[in-house]
């Protein structure tokens, strides 16, 4: 495979009451503060295509319809140390324009600047894909990425 920057380098999260998501152009990360010493068995997590069900110690840590399809069958999630929960999801939609605003439906929304930010890296992480053996370490894009960001459909190779 072609090398490519870190995934998790510059990583944009969106902070929330319980913790943050963040994403890439492939996933979303959901990650979640519990109380130290929590077991795997006092975590339910139900994922769905298009739905997510988080409960730790039968306390309702969010639930709701996610932004975006996901594949259902390569979502996972993981207790690490005993107090973080760490859940990932891939999305359906693997373009580089499909920058989820929320990680729900309504709830956990990026404010417009950070949804920004993550336009900016989705972005930046494609051409990094598309154009292996470039150093696009201290790139900069600058543009207004409200909206979608940029059509890139016209550009050649």
């Amino acid at each position: 495979m072609s090398a490519h920057f870190e995934e998790r380098s510059g990583v944009i999260p969106c902070k929330t009451a319980w913790g943050s998501w963040y994403q890439t152009m492939e996933e979303v990360f959901v990650e979640v503060d519990v109380p130290p010493g929590t077991s795997a068995r006092e975590i339910r997590c139900d994922i769905g295509i298009k739905h997510i069900e988080l409960r730790v110690k039968d306390q309702q840590i969010f639930k709701g319809k996610l932004f975006g399809p996901t594949v259902r069958d390569e979502a996972t999630w993981t207790l690490e140390d005993r107090k973080l929960i760490r859940i990932v999801l891939m999305k359906s939609n693997r373009e580089a324009g499909n920058c989820w605003r929320s990680l729900l439906e309504g709830e956990f929304t990026a404010d417009p600047w950070i949804q920004d930010q993550m336009q900016r890296k989705l972005t930046l992480e494609r051409f990094q894909r598309e154009n292996p053996g470039f150093d696009f370490s201290g790139a900069e894009i600058s543009g207004n990425f409200q909206g979608g960001g940029p059509d890139f459909s016209s550009l050649q190779k």
